[in-house]
């Protein structure tokens, strides 16, 4: 039982390692908690095209928040009850107006433990339900964050 737990610790930390990889180091921030007790990172962030991108990480640290996000991937997008299960964060990228002050959700994902996609949806327009739609950035938000991250303006600590 000791060797199956130092197993699965051993490959929980290669997990995390080979998944963060796939960002330049240099450009991660951890945000910390939430309102609700989800963790969330600030994984990569710049321009492409001239549009203004970040994106974002949340892990599920919240077993109420991870439950409801289950229940939704199995009822709207018809997941198996065993692969929702499996659902331990999602990456968002938002994109943002030039002038920052408004962003819209690019893409989100879900993946496993293991860096794995379970589901993801890319708002590219080619249905109603795939449209961008913009709002306005609360500056205490991770899009806030995010942007404030990527103009300079972030508070230094």
């Amino acid at each position: 039982m000791k060797k199956a737990a130092i197993l699965l610790a051993a490959l929980l930390v290669i997990c995390a390692a080979s998944a963060s990889l796939a960002w330049d180091p240099a450009k991660q921030k951890s945000l910390g908690q939430d309102h609700v007790k989800m963790t969330w990172y600030i994984l990569d962030y710049g321009r492409e095209s001239g549009v203004p991108f970040v994106v974002a990480r949340k892990y599920y640290t919240n077993e109420s928040i991870k439950q409801d996000t289950i229940d939704l991937l199995m009822s709207k997008y018809g997941l198996a009850p065993d692969l929702a299960g499996s659902l331990y964060f999602t990456e968002y990228r938002y994109v943002y107006s030039p002038d920052g002050k408004q962003f819209a959700v690019d893409y989100l994902r879900h993946y496993d433990m293991l860096g794995e996609e379970i589901h993801g949806t890319v708002y590219d327009g080619a249905t109603e339900a795939t449209r961008k739609t913009f709002a306005l950035v609360d500056p205490k938000s991770t899009p806030g964050k995010g942007i404030a991250l990527l103009t300079g303006s972030e508070k230094k600590k």
